[in-house]
């Protein structure tokens, strides 16, 4: 059992607020703190972001793309997804439009290839294809149990430097907490608590991530405390 700053321990009181429970000290059944909801006992891990994610001048907030020409080349690079060691993960970011979706997937196909070929990680790579800029990071101390490509289409005056730096924060984080598992006889549920009070600005882009975890392994909830205790759920 570890010893909880200040604000974990705000958060989990924000949480036990927001759904009207009491949590206790972690006990080697519950690492972090454990709360009780409606009689069904809940082990919960707790990590604070204390880093705020500043957008450069001359950009705006991320803003990212979901439409047809999105998904299908996000979903055409998830595939190269068995090309990627375990515990690390590829980010890539995108501009819309995509005029060119299969010309422009293949193409990041190629660099990203070329990223996993060069060893050791961190990698990083920026060019512009069929007039998208792209940028490719390849990083370490990401959960084993998620989609290895990440990919974010976003509109052109969006920061991507925002979202790398984002998205590689968050895996990290997520990797750690995916390591400190309650014992196998455990039989409540398992929740991920993260504390981060300039977190509303990116919370679009928290839940992006989090769409690409394998919650039934890892956490059945994740949850967001931002600045004045305010609780958002990313996922379940």
């Amino acid at each position: 059992m570890r010893e909880l700053n200040q604000q974990e321990r705000a958060a989990l009181d924000a949480v036990a607020g927001h759904f009207n429970a009491t949590w206790q000290e972690g006990r080697n059944d519950c690492p972090d703190g454990c709360m009780t909801i409606s009689g069904k006992p809940i082990a919960v891990e707790v990590a604070a972001i204390s880093e705020r994610f500043a957008v450069r001048d001359g950009f705006g907030i991320p803003r990212l793309r979901f439409d047809k020409a999105v998904l299908r080349t996000v979903g055409r690079l998830q595939a190269l997804g068995e090309a990627v060691p375990d515990g690390e993960a590829v980010i890539v970011t995108i501009t819309a439009p995509i005029r060119l979706p299969a010309k422009t997937a293949a193409a990041l196909e190629d660099r990203i290839r070329m990223c996993l070929a060069r060893r050791p990680a961190p990698v990083e790579a920026e060019d512009k294809i069929h007039g998208n800029r792209i940028r490719v990071r390849v990083m370490k101390g990401a959960p084993i149990r998620m989609s290895k490509v990440i990919g974010f289409v976003h509109n052109p005056d969006s920061d991507p430097e925002v979202l790398l730096h984002v998205t590689q924060s968050f895996l990290q984080l997520l990797g750690e907490a995916t390591d400190h598992r309650p014992p196998k006889d455990f039989t409540g549920d398992r929740w991920l608590v993260v504390a981060h009070e300039d977190g509303l600005l990116h919370v679009q882009t928290y839940r992006h991530i989090c769409s690409h975890l394998s919650i039934p392994t890892d956490f059945g909830r994740i949850l967001m405390v931002l600045a004045g205790g305010r609780v958002e759920t990313l996922i379940g």
